[in-house]
């Protein structure tokens, strides 16, 4: 989900500039302790069956599998979805389990629901629409397929989750189950900035998701994970979908997956083009903003009614977003492995503009060409765009973005959306426990996704100044939440700094000033591959980056992920040997703060000679002042500390050191 968190480093960064004054104090704080920082007893791992000490999927890794298939029908008069699926459950673990749980999204808009409660009055943008929606799953059947028995369930709804309880237990190590279930449901205008719909001028879009019962996890960590849905995003089992979707002959479906039944559903033109889109690197027209209007741009159906029938393999979730109103054009995706995919946006004609949605289909192919050569190739045939009410939120294989959004903010969406491809689609983090395992990887590989882009056409989205001084702000503030915070306790305004641009910057900093590029991108390529489709949990990805870098970072997870500590790097003298410069400088840094980082140290001598000096984290380790020599041969004129200008340094005025005459 794409939050405003650039507001939030602006804002930042303006409080930075208009507070001088305080900038130029020490920072405030603890002192400096190296035994509590670099404490080798903070982030433990010990072996288990199901995960390696060094943050692997263990021998004996498990982990439970749903598969679904489901029928739906759109009503666009009534806003409601009708719908049956079919769960078919495996249970893959040691255990035998007693019941199972589900998850009812939908219920997070009934006026009762926790998440209405906890909505403030003033509202907000995660805020639901319960108290002037009527919302909820309306469950007519429930019934189970266990043990070659059909039989009605026994279950209880309690706010958005069901608990089946099995009339004997599931078997371990492969025993499934059958779950059927009828059920509709409203959709809302404004859902949480997650689903809904927009009208506009040629009809309304509908953007649907969370729009079936879904399996909760089971794992080898927390058994049931049953937090109930409030707001924040979720953690799902992985499994194959079938799905359909009863429309109106006039409406476009855009879907999780691969379309199945073209000849269907598509007239005869739409499906040449999209044909000549599978082979071309430049955007191709399905139907254009003319065509909407056109009723030959769509088959006339039975009824006046068309099924859309879709799959989706090896997948998390899936949703869908239809309407009458959409332009539609597609292009090639370019993939490492020479599979194919293809890139898609579907938008209203008031979109349709070459500042705008014009450009969406070049935004998604290009961000996931560069994801998929950089870390792991995207995994689903078609990635497509919709522009909607939603902001901006992620599915596997289809993203909702802002109608309005042009220029920079549409790449910035976009890319940020079909990031979550990998973070948390390829990657199953729990995101309802850990945003920041999904929100802040993909604030960081858009850093780099984005600075590749067209030459760096938007690099100005992740200006570093701008970036630092958010950062710094942040971390100053006694009431900042640091970024291993659940999201349901996590203060509103504090979820753009916790969750994306905390962990999103401190990964490039990583790469930029701890491990290298080089080492940096071995070892999160290696947690990708090792966790692709699995349930990872925060120590399986600090332990993988310790193991696969070469390097002991527990200091870095603890200063940045688990606290808001700040650094304060400063240099306190500077003497020559035997007071004479052509032998020597000593200089003599103090780290003020109580996080550490390396050292990055610029030394200009009067004879005009400048160079750069790069101290490794490790100074640090038993205080916090150091003194090392530079080999000068003239006297000094200046000594700077953070001279790349990456680190969140609270007090960048005592970085400087200039001799007495120069002041």
């Amino acid at each position: 989900m794409r939050h405003s968190i650039f507001s939030t480093l602006v804002l930042g960064a303006a409080l930075l500039t208009t507070g001088v004054a305080a900038g130029q104090q020490a920072a405030t704080g603890p002192a400096y302790d190296a035994r509590t920082l670099f404490s080798p007893m903070f982030i433990e791992q010990l072996a288990t069956p199901t995960r390696t000490a060094g943050g692997q999927p263990g021998a004996a890794y498990w982990q439970n599998g749903a598969d679904y298939k489901i029928n739906a029908r759109l009503d666009d008069k009534t806003a409601r979805v009708t719908a049956s699926v079919d769960i078919t459950y495996t249970n893959n673990s040691p255990d035998r389990l007693a019941f199972v749980w589900l998850q009812l999204d939908q219920n997070l808009y009934r006026a009762d629901s926790r998440g209405a409660a906890a909505t403030p009055v003033a509202g907000g943008r995660f805020g639901n629409s319960a108290r002037d929606f009527r919302g909820g799953d309306s469950l007519q059947t429930v019934t189970i397929d266990f043990h070659g028995k059909k039989r009605k369930a026994n279950y209880r709804v309690q706010d958005t989750r069901m608990q089946i309880i099995l009339p004997e237990e599931m078997k371990s190590k492969g025993d499934k189950l059958g779950i059927h279930i009828d059920y509709g449901f409203n959709v809302p205008e404004y859902g949480s900035d997650r689903l809904g719909r927009l009208k506009t001028k040629n009809g309304e879009i509908f953007e649907v998701a969370q729009w079936y019962p879904r399996m909760a996890v089971y794992d080898d960590v927390e058994g049931w994970n049953t937090l109930p849905y409030m707001s924040a995003e979720f953690y799902l089992e992985y499994g194959n979908f079938d799905y359909t979707i009863n429309v109106p002959a006039n409406f476009l479906v855009g879907g999780s997956g691969e379309l199945v039944n073209p000849g269907e559903v598509l007239t005869g033109a739409q499906q040449k083009r999209l044909a000549q889109a599978a082979g071309s690197d430049k955007t191709v027209i399905v139907r254009s903003a003319d065509e909407v209007t056109q009723a030959s741009s769509r088959p006339a159906g039975k009824n006046g009614r068309l099924t859309w029938h879709f799959r989706c393999q090896r997948a998390r979730d899936v949703a869908w977003a239809a309407s009458a109103a959409f332009v539609w054009d597609a292009a090639k995706m370019n993939l490492p492995s020479g599979r194919k995919s293809l890139a898609m946006s579907l938008y209203p004609t008031e979109s349709a503009q070459d500042t705008a949605w014009n450009r969406s289909t070049e935004y998604v192919k290009k961000s996931i060409e560069y994801n998929s050569k950089q870390w792991y190739e995207f995994s689903y045939p078609v990635a497509t765009n919709v522009a909607g009410v939603v902001g901006g939120m992620e599915y596997p294989g289809i993203v909702f973005c802002g109608a309005k959004a042009r220029k920079g903010s549409l790449w910035g969406v976009t890319d940020h959306e079909f990031g979550h491809n990998w973070f948390p689609m390829i990657v199953g983090s729990n995101e309802r426990k850990y945003p920041w395992m999904d929100e802040g990887f993909n604030t960081f590989i858009n850093i780099l996704s984005t600075q590749n882009f067209n030459n760096g056409e938007y690099k100005s989205l992740n200006d570093t100044t701008r970036l630092v001084a958010g950062l710094v702000r942040g971390i100053s503030l006694a009431t900042t939440d640091a970024p291993l915070t659940v999201p349901d306790v996590t203060q509103a305004y504090n979820l753009g700094f916790a969750a994306y641009s905390k962990m999103g910057y401190g990964l490039f900093l990583l790469r930029e000033e701890v491990l290298g590029p080089e080492r940096f991108d071995y070892a999160f390529r290696s947690y990708i591959k090792r966790w692709a489709f699995k349930h990872p949990q925060p120590k399986d990805f600090f332990r993988t980056m310790n193991e696969t870098s070469g390097e002991d970072l527990t200091w870095f997870w603890r200063e940045w992920v688990y606290n808001n500590w700040q650094l304060d790097q400063a240099v306190t003298t500077v003497t020559y040997v035997n007071q004479d410069p052509a032998q020597g400088a000593l200089i003599t840094i103090e780290n003020k703060g109580q996080a550490a980082m390396p050292v990055t140290a610029e030394v200009t001598e009067t004879n005009g000679k400048k160079s750069r000096v790069h101290l490794p984290v490790e100074i640090w380790q038993r205080g916090g002042t150091w003194t090392f020599r530079y080999n000068s041969t003239t006297p000094l004129t200046l000594v700077r500390l953070n001279a790349t200008k990456l680190l969140p340094d609270a007090n960048p005025y005592n970085n400087v050191w200039r001799p007495m005459e120069l002041k």
